[in-house]
């Protein structure tokens, strides 16, 4: 027996090593040094990984936000109903919906901007300013609520239900608030608005304050008055929908008898 034989050597070549994995092991460049195609296919997976991550947290967080409130997430300081024009709209009629929703907010805000100014009309002196600041803050809490659920909801509803009713209300209560907005506009002393005759009234007698604030209420009620009257106007768009849709008066009186008010903050 040759003992320069060892019976216990391992069979298996030292270039061929089993617990070898290619896929693992970096791979090198001639001159020893990882290959550049290796960091690089590294950093991918770290950037894979990180937006796992955040993908995780939003999730958790929207998990979250429905196990405390449910599926609601409108207004975010006291969720009360589902809103998501991405979710909810077709895409097609997102941007009409989109700019209404908008056009809603810049309402919100000049209410607010509008009761400010009519504050500080109230300290300039006004004979009329407790009438105006009384209207004013009767207008945010009242206007605000209700030109959401009487004009902008309906439109959102009806391009996301395709019912005829929703239409027809919104056609019914932006036509007021179209008027509304006219005479918030003039600015009509004692009336709660810090429209163009308040404003100039405030620059002449040469409260200014006031009167930078009544030209921001102003320009509000013209931006939000004049977008809502654009989309009013180009009605016959809404309306070729509507109609498309086979939306009628009829359909709209079937609807209200079969679903009432039970559906108008759902998606059912």
């Amino acid at each position: 027996m040759d003992l320069s034989e060892n019976p216990f050597a391992s069979t298996h070549s030292l270039d061929n090593n089993p617990f070898d994995d290619p896929d693992i092991a970096p791979s090198t460049s001639q001159n020893g040094f990882p290959d550049h195609e290796h960091a690089v296919r590294m950093e991918e997976l770290a950037r894979r990984e990180r937006e796992l991550e955040a993908r995780e947290r939003e999730l958790t967080q929207k998990a979250e936000n429905i196990r405390r409130f449910g599926r609601n997430n409108w207004p975010r300081f006291y969720p009360l109903i589902f809103h998501s024009i991405k979710d909810e709209i077709p895409e097609p009629s997102q941007p009409i919906v989109n700019r209404l929703y908008q056009l809603w907010l810049v309402l919100a805000a000049t209410l607010v901007v509008n009761m400010v100014a009519c504050i500080l009309i109230l300290v300039a002196g006004s004979s009329g300013g407790g009438s105006d600041l009384g209207s004013s803050i009767g207008y945010l809490l009242v206007i605000t609520p209700l030109s959401f659920l009487l004009w902008y909801r309906p439109i959102y509803n009806g391009y996301m239900k395709e019912q005829a009713l929703y239409f027809y209300i919104y056609f019914v209560f932006c036509g007021f608030h179209l008027a509304y907005s006219v005479y918030m506009i003039i600015g009509i002393p004692s009336t709660g608005s810090a429209g163009l005759i308040q404003t100039i009234k405030m620059f002449a007698q040469g409260h200014i304050v006031a009167g930078v604030f009544g030209t921001i209420a102003t320009a509000g009620w013209v931006v939000q008055g004049a977008g809502n009257a654009l989309y009013y106007r180009q009605a016959s768009r809404i309306w070729a929908h509507n109609k498309a849709q086979g939306h009628s008066v009829e359909k709209a009186k079937t609807e209200l008898a079969t679903h009432g008010a039970k559906a108008y903050f759902t998606r059912g």
